[in-house]
């Protein structure tokens, strides 16, 4: 939270010092294929340090980050000027970086606000019902926050049972990922196209039928497996579960619902009212909506810990780690890729003039289905938010276009970088949030490989099935 409430000093004291004259930014078909190198740096470190070094990576993953960045930064000023490279940077950081980490850090905050007590007995049923009902949330209140919320209520609901890891194997696939596509709250990548300039319901006109799809075979594939485990228990679970004593279903901390309208609204908001204000800050064209926006965000997360019990946050095992973690890593990440996107702009003109051929057709025409498997491909390895940005870019970057007349396209890579987040455990932010709670409680998790095997025999086959259905 200290690196928000820093950045957000630098946002305001922008607007009072005095502005230079910016020159005109990259010409990404003038880059080399070298400039990608701190791009990959810094995402091959996300990937394999927690696994090689955990240590080191979890004392110094923030340091990391800035090495990475200011190697993608030392570069752009000794080569361009500082005009460029200033220019540049200060449209991923003011454009893209901060408004994305103040939407994150609220939604995690006032999520954290809210904490349900109960008594549930995990059955079939009422897994089943749980990961409904992720999905229904994810799209409210975030990946991250519906992930949150129920991962602890579902532990508990389960607390007496042998055969667990494939509910929570389950809960990533479904609450941490695929269900949050519909709306610009549900994953950090539809958040950026938000900003980018896709509407607000596009998403969720687009996208609703193959989340349908994914989510609804995978709840009944669920729901199958986890009978079938159940009643390889039943006799003991149920005994142990006669046993027990029960806690009355409650929620706490339910002003947070309302701070999480507030936070919809402020979407809304920006999305249709023209507020008529439009000014510059460090070349980076700003409006009022937008800055009113995330003034907003902070203002609810900030009543949120106003006015939130403390032992309800104390019950929830809130933490700022995780969110800090995201700010640290994300900083890194929005300085390193700006000049891979524009490379990307460039298209065949640039050095990635062999990515751009892979999806294109012979006759210039997008091949939408490769779209959605490379964007897929890299959104579960590395990260899906800046391979959003980074398909997107190379789709042409114009929202407007890509809404009309390259519908399929865009939405062939909004389908892979939220549905293919849940590949693999670094693929998504809450991936990691849900698997560190439940191994706190003491509970078995797959293996980094191990989880693997699941995508790849659960989620690959429906994604080829979702691939012959929507987008060939």
């Amino acid at each position: 939270m200290k690196n928000v409430i820093l950045g957000m000093w630098a946002f305001l004291l922008t607007l009072v010092l005095p502005q230079p004259a910016f020159a005109a930014g990259l010409n990404g078909a003038e880059l080399s294929i070298g400039w990608v190198l701190p791009f990959a740096g810094i995402l091959l470190c996300i990937a394999i340090c927690p696994l090689a070094v955990p240590h080191f990576w979890h004392s110094n993953y923030g340091k990391v980050a800035v090495f990475w960045a200011l190697a993608t930064a030392v570069p752009l000023f000794v080569i361009y000027g500082s005009s460029v490279a200033a220019g540049s940077v200060a449209h991923a950081l003011i454009g893209d970086y901060i408004p994305f980490i103040i939407f994150v850090g609220s939604l995690y905050t006032v999520a954290g606000g809210i904490h349900i007590r109960s008594s549930f007995t995990g059955t079939p049923l009422t897994n089943t019902c749980f990961l409904a009902l992720g999905a229904v949330l994810a799209n409210i209140m975030g990946t991250t926050g519906a992930a949150m919320l129920l991962i602890r209520p579902l532990i508990a609901a389960n607390e007496r049972r042998r055969y667990v890891m494939h509910t929570f194997v389950f809960f990533i696939f479904i609450v941490a990922n695929i269900a949050g596509s519909l709306t610009p709250l549900g994953d950090p990548p539809l958040f950026l196209g938000f900003l980018r300039g896709v509407d607000f319901f596009w998403t969720a006109e687009h996208l609703i039928l193959p989340m349908l799809t994914a989510v609804g075979l995978l709840l009944a594939l669920y729901f199958v497996m986890d009978s079938v485990l159940f009643n390889k228990e039943k006799d003991e679970f149920l005994l142990a579960e006669s046993t027990c004593t029960k806690e009355p279903f409650g929620v706490e901390g339910k002003i947070n619902f309302a701070l999480l309208g507030v936070i919809i609204g402020a979407v809304l908001m920006a999305g249709v009212w023209d507020s008529g204000m439009e000014f510059t800050v460090l070349g980076v064209h700003l409006t009022g909506q937008g800055v009113l926006r995330d003034v907003i965000f902070l203002a609810a997360a900030g009543l949120s810990l106003a006015l939130t019990p403390a032992d309800v946050r104390s019950a929830n095992q809130f933490t700022w780690e995780p969110v800090l973690e995201v700010g640290k890593l994300f900083f890194g990440i929005f300085v390193t890729i700006v000049p891979v996107l524009e490379m990307l702009k460039a298209g065949m003109a640039g050095a990635f003039a062999p990515v751009v051929a892979m999806v294109t057709n012979a006759d210039g025409t997008a091949n939408n289905a490769m779209y959605f498997w490379m964007t897929g491909a890299l959104s579960g390895f590395l990260d899906n938010a800046p391979t959003y940005l980074a398909f997107f870019n190379m789709a042409g970057g114009d929202a407007s276009v890509l809404m009309t007349e390259g519908a399929l396209t865009l939405m062939a890579i909004s389908m892979g970088s939220v549905f293919m987040g849940a590949n693999s455990y670094i693929g998504n932010a809450p991936n990691f949030m849900v698997v560190a709670i439940v191994q706190n409680r003491g509970l078995k998790m797959p293996s980094f490989f191990g989880y693997l095997l699941w995508s790849v025999g659960i989620l690959i086959p429906i994604f080829l099935l979702l691939t012959w259905l929507y987008l060939v």
